[in-house]
């Protein structure tokens, strides 16, 4: 379903006072850069399951997710999908070599996305080369979760790839809220399936396996790694 604004609307809060800015490419700016960046940026409202951008659509914005959490997923010409990210707050997302986007992003539960026209901010970054700087690396992280995702995809057993999948969320998710047992896990097991290139009865089938061996506890939503150690061990970190 696409995206319906509910909200498109300046900044009501200074990007200088914005809670993601230390994750993500705003980073870079400072105070006067940052005012100069509120001008030129919208935040919309998408709700749960609204795709924000579709693959194959021209490129027409970037989009700073603020809160919530989207998946990012490519269709196959058989119509299968296969998810090629989880966002958080903090990316970058939308930004390309080519005129058109090359995956999409639907929102998982409700999302707050900070959008820029593509050709404003083309113009803002044009002379800020510490601002190119942290898009650079950024694009490099991105390039080597791709390359790990890829080993992950068809090197590892259904059992390492649902751990490395664990440890992995677990291990972003405390660089935006701190060290946590308890993982949050907003995205459906379909969705984790579609990830890892496994069925969806794979997946569950190996979440009761490592519960049963006591490497996991299974609760609503989420799940509490009981052996962080093993778990790691079995994601080879």
């Amino acid at each position: 379903m696409k995206i319906s604004l509910v909200a498109d609307e300046p900044s009501a809060q200074p990007c200088a006072d914005c809670a993601v800015r230390p994750f993500s490419v705003c980073a870079a700016l400072d105070r006067a850069e940052l005012r100069e960046l509120e001008h030129i940026g919208r935040h919309i409202h998408a709700a749960s399951g609204e795709t924000v951008f579709a693959q194959e659509e021209m490129t027409t914005s970037f989009y700073n997710l603020l809160d919530g959490v989207m998946r990012l997923y490519k269709l196959l010409p058989d119509g299968r999908r296969q998810i090629v990210g989880f966002a958080l707050p903090g990316d970058f997302l939308g930004m390309t070599a080519s005129a058109r986007h090359s995956f999409s992003a639907d929102a998982i539960g409700p999302v707050t996305i900070c959008r820029f026209s593509r050709a404003a901010f083309a113009r803002f970054v044009n002379d800020k080369s510490h601002l190119l700087r942290r898009i650079n690396e950024l694009a490099i992280r991105e390039l080597s979760q791709a390359q790990d995702h890829m080993v992950l995809l068809g090197r590892r057993s259904a059992e390492e790839k649902v751990a490395t999948f664990l440890v992995g969320w677990r291990d972003r998710l405390a660089r935006l809220g701190g060290p946590n047992k308890t993982v949050a896990l907003p995205m459906c097991r379909q969705d984790i399936a579609d990830f890892l290139g496994l069925t969806i009865e794979t997946v569950s089938r190996t979440l009761t396996k490592l519960e049963r061996e006591g490497v996991i506890d299974i609760l609503p939503g989420s799940v509490c790694l009981k052996d962080p150690a093993r778990a790691e061990a079995l994601a080879a970190v």
